[in-house]
């Protein structure tokens, strides 16, 4: 018998001792390397399919490649100082859920994406009674899903797990839903530009430790950079291990470019590796990404020894995130509602939340409040006499990255790679054969590719603002690029006329595709934007902060949004307490938001007057018919705006500034 880790732990794949035998003496079993992607296998053998959370065997005769291997769970992730502060953090508020002494409040929170769910869920840990509030019919936010009408599921984006991923890590464990991980090997793939159809690899070593295996990763591969190019770098990353994040920090007026070139770094970093690390972390082109997002992950791989690792969730977010989430927190006394949204922030005379008018009309009272909106959504509700506040006023210098996000069905299965890769190319990010790398979405006979489009608008470094363009536009584009990387695979195809220069070998057609939009996804991070994300303590006594986009030490990602909702639970725990708060809760505001503020003219705030079924009015993603995306360009201009227009206009902005 051989295990095969699915929802069920009770679940065993049967395979036969000849097949076991011929699998561990296999000299193919090895996962990927810059050629081979899978190992192959003779006879019957039963891979598990799941289909609406329910395990189902699926079995044929003959040759059959085998690709659904899962690692175990890396072994130092637990042992970082990073994973360890979290679960002290976590044993704090638990303390006080016990502590019978410390009144207990209740918190309405407004937003019920990964960021307002850690927050509520913490909270219930600590023996207060949350209220979520979302707008939607679907939780998740910027990891929401749902289904089409062929009961596939549509993600709003892809997302990967990482083993630098602390906060998201001890609360999987504290949730008991580690086993929803699926670990890939340790190892970072790469298309390769000059090479269509052929991969290279940046390899871990088991047993080496950080930062010693990432520099041998990147020592041992010959086929990005030469070894001259490789010693160059090295100036410029020593001041990030002496010095760490203080280092890190004054970074975030340089763009990626501009730092590899400050520090002499060869211009082949940029092509070889910059554009895929910054599209892929910020969906932003190396020239406009603040290098402080690159080496603030950098600085965690090459901390931690198992921080590059990356994990796949097993099925749909909702289902296996979200909704053990919603089961803690209701459990303990809190409540979540979805179709709910809230029409406005009611203030006292003194600036302090008096009441959430839900759009319904209902009066939501509560001693403490909590904002996990998306920043551009917050900043459309910002009460009137908070509008002058600098603090406030910071939200004006952030504004959410254009990110479209592409599920494409395949009617024969594609070149098998069991992991994420990097396509390096200059309208993809990254992509993966979800077919292959989730046990939900499993299918042997046919791929799924989902794939990251980006950069998609000036804003993000692209020359075209892909958001206003059709969905075939798009698809034919991004065909043209799997044709590059799978070139003996797609087929040339009438329909899609970038195709029509592959050759003969190729027979696999696109059979359906999703085009997920999010105007407004994670906070831009160009440079000079770090020093303007808000605390999540605020001015106002009983109002508090969430969401990816406030100050915390991770990037705008599902780490970031799960740490800023625990960070503004510890705000309304320690106040409740009557402990001090911690210096990581507060933020010193920059001079020139103190001096614009003061000269703001007060305004009432706009709201959001979306249906609940309009993801994008919620700061979310979706598929858009042609009245979606009109109503889109209507509710937000700058994503209808043509690329060089977008750029001028930044030019004269500048100027006049």
């Amino acid at each position: 018998l051989a295990t095969h880790p699915t929802t069920n732990p009770k679940t065993f794949v049967p395979v036969s001792p000849h097949h076991m035998a011929a699998l561990v003496n296999s000299t193919n079993m090895r996962c990927i390397s810059s050629r081979h992607s899978v190992f192959q296998s003779q006879g019957p053998v039963a891979v598990p399919r799941i289909e609406s959370g329910v395990p189902r065997q699926s079995q044929r005769a003959g040759r059959l490649s085998v690709t659904a291997k899962d690692f175990p769970y890396p072994e130092q992730v637990k042992n970082t100082d990073n994973f360890r502060q979290s679960a002290q953090l976590s044993r704090k508020l638990k303390a006080d859920g016990s502590n019978s002494s410390i009144p207990k409040k209740k918190v309405a929170i407004i937003g019920g994406g990964l960021s307002g769910l850690a927050c509520a869920k913490y909270l219930s840990d600590a023996g207060h009674q949350p209220v979520l509030y979302e707008a939607r019919d679907v939780l998740g936010g910027k990891v929401s899903a749902w289904q089409d009408e062929d009961g596939d599921w549509i993600e709003t984006g892809l997302h990967i797990f990482f083993g630098a991923y602390p906060n998201v890590m001890n609360m999987f464990e504290e949730l008991d839903i580690e086993d929803r991980l699926q670990w890939k090997i340790h190892q970072m793939i790469f298309a390769m530009q000059e090479l269509p159809g052929e991969f290279t690899s940046f390899n871990f070593v088991k047993g080496i430790p950080a930062p010693f295996n990432f520099g041998l990763a990147i020592l041992t591969n010959d086929k990005m950079l030469s070894l001259k190019e490789k010693i160059q770098c090295i100036p410029a990353l020593l001041p990030m291990l002496v010095e760490g994040q203080d280092f890190i920090d004054r970074q975030d007026e340089l763009s990626c470019l501009n730092f590899m070139r400050k520090y002499g770094m060869p211009e082949r970093i940029n092509t070889e590796v910059f554009i895929s690390m910054a599209k892929a972390l910020d969906f932003i082109d190396p020239d406009k990404l603040s290098m402080v997002v690159v080496l603030t992950a950098m600085n965690r791989f090459l901390n931690e020894t198992d921080g590059l690792q990356m994990a796949f969730l097993d099925g749909n977010q909702p289902d296996r995130v979200c909704a053990p989430m919603v089961d803690v927190i209701e459990r303990q006394g809190g409540k979540v509602h979805t179709s709910a949204p809230v029409a406005e922030i009611v203030t006292n005379e003194d600036g302090s939340v008096k009441h959430l008018k839900l759009r319904s009309g209902d009066v939501v009272e509560a001693d403490e409040y909590v904002s996990a909106m998306p920043v551009d959504v917050f900043k459309r509700f910002i009460p009137e006499n908070w509008s002058q506040m600098p603090f406030f006023r910071q939200a004006d210098e952030l504004e959410g990255i254009p990110v479209i996000n592409l599920h494409m069905w395949f009617d024969k299965k594609l070149k098998q790679v069991d992991h994420l890769c990097f396509s390096r190319s200059p309208l993809l990010s990254v992509y993966a054969d979800m077919s292959t790398t989730c046990k939900e979405y499993y299918d042997e006979n046919q791929s799924m590719l989902e794939l990251v489009f980006a950069p998609c608008s000036p804003l993000a470094g692209g020359k075209v603002n892909w958001m206003s363009k059709s969905d075939e536009e798009i698809i034919d584009a991004t065909m043209g690029e799997l044709a590059r990387l799978f070139p003996k695979e797609v087929a040339a195809d009438e329909a899609w006329p970038s195709t029509l220069g592959q050759g003969p070998e190729g027979t696999a057609k696109l059979r359906k595709f999703a085009v997920v939009r999010t105007p407004r996804s994670v906070y831009a991070a160009i440079p000079g934007r770090n020093k303007y994300r808000p605390s999540q303590t605020t001015p106002i006594p009983n109002f508090t902060l969430a969401g990816d986009w406030t100050s915390q030490k991770f990037l705008g990602s599902m780490e970031g949004a799960t740490l800023a909702g625990k960070l503004a639970a510890e705000v309304i725990c320690d106040k409740a307490a009557g402990r001090p708060l911690q210096e990581y809760q507060t933020r010193a505001i920059r001079d020139e938001i103190v001096e614009r503020a003061g000269s703001f003219a007060p305004k009432k705030p706009l709201g959001v007057q979306a249906d609940i079924s309009n993801a994008i009015g919620w700061g979310a993603g979706a598929v858009l018919d042609k009245k979606k995306k009109e109503a889109m360009l209507e509710q937000d201009p700058d994503q209808g705006i043509a690329g060089e227009d977008y750029v001028g206009r930044e030019v004269v902005q500048a100027m006049s500034s």
